[in-house]
């Protein structure tokens, strides 16, 4: 998306799109085609979700859309692929235990996964002014550090958040570390990705640099199109305090070991067909739209890869698969 002026942005004509569907998750595997393309096992433990045409090197020259036989998204147009870090349980006797992911309001039935949105602006605006670019085919991007430990570090990343779900409808407060009480229904991971493009580069080395968000503000605050993906983590298994660390810290670590949430970050692969994603954000709809196919929630629930890396994921375990050195407290 072609970075713009808040001023331009005030003269564009309205258009009213704003999407939100579920995908399903597709597979939890170690492998990262995005940072460590081509490795299995890749450092750390992720949940995928999207078009099955995924793989662990994901040629950008390549036509994800045209490759992928199902998806696990709502919109059968919508083939690309959305990861995130795997979030682990970790018990008093010192063993780690992986955390399932519940399905959003509204999407009962979705196995883990995500809810993804796609929109111009905050979703307080329902009139959704905005006149947004797309995402082209090649397209990727990563926000998030995974080896931030700390609330500096993590800075330039403050639209990466979590909310500790009081209720299946509470969205506030947001902060940047993992809650460190009981949350009764969960926790809900934020990622919210850059929104403006340098309107040249489909990727950069860095998978960052040719994104950046609002130069004043934030995407809430009037910035173009981002895409958001919301997970949430079903901790409620977890929410015996007599299980918790006796020191009363938060018992939740990331795949690649990190305790405190700083270094949670989010992948995404484009993978839309033709231009549905662009005419989809042309046309004045909310949340669902006509110009996409909405398959069933069963439907998306059947779309799933093998596991390239095969290891215990599911045990209690005593260590993080890939044994990342867990931050200190």
């Amino acid at each position: 998306m072609r970075s713009i002026s808040l001023a331009t942005l005030a003269l564009a004509a309205p258009t009213s799109a704003l999407i939100r569907f579920s995908c399903s998750q597709l597979v939890v595997d170690r492998i990262d085609p995005l940072v460590n393309p081509g490795m299995a096992p890749s450092p750390h433990l992720h949940q995928i979700i999207g078009g099955n045409s995924l793989n662990v090197t994901m040629d950008p020259a390549k036509d994800m859309s045209g490759e992928s036989t199902c998806t696990t998204c709502q919109f059968t147009e919508d083939t690309s692929n959305y990861w995130t870090a795997v979030l682990f349980f970790r018990a008093r006797n010192g063993t780690y235990k992986r955390v399932p992911i519940r399905s959003n309001v509204g999407f009962d039935g979705a196995e883990g996964g995500m809810t993804v949105y796609y929109m111009q602006n905050g979703l307080s605006d329902y009139q959704q002014r905005s006149k947004v670019t797309a995402f082209k085919p090649g397209f990727r991007m990563l926000i998030g550090d995974s080896t931030a430990r700390s609330a500096e570090q993590a800075t330039k990343y403050k639209q990466v958040t979590y909310t500790c779900l009081q209720g299946m409808l509470t969205r506030f407060p947001e902060t940047n570390y993992l809650p460190n009480k009981i949350c009764p229904e969960g926790i809900m991971a934020n990622i919210r990705f850059p929104t403006c493009w340098d309107g040249k580069n489909l990727d950069t080395p860095d998978h960052k640099s040719h994104m950046s968000y609002p130069v004043n503000g934030t995407f809430d605050s009037q910035g173009p199109c981002p895409d958001t993906h919301p997970t949430i983590w079903d901790t409620r298994q977890f929410n015996d305090p007599n299980e918790w660390p006796e020191d009363g810290s938060q018992p939740f670590v990331w795949s690649m070991g990190d305790n405190t949430g700083y270094g949670t970050h989010g992948d995404y692969l484009f993978g839309w067909k033709g231009d549905a994603l662009q005419r989809t954000m042309d046309t004045p709809c909310y949340v669902t739209c006509p110009t996409l196919t909405t398959q069933s929630i069963a439907n998306q629930n059947e779309c799933k890869v093998d596991r390239t890396v095969k290891e215990d994921i599911d045990s209690w375990l005593h260590e993080i698969p890939g044994n990342p050195q867990i931050s200190k407290k």
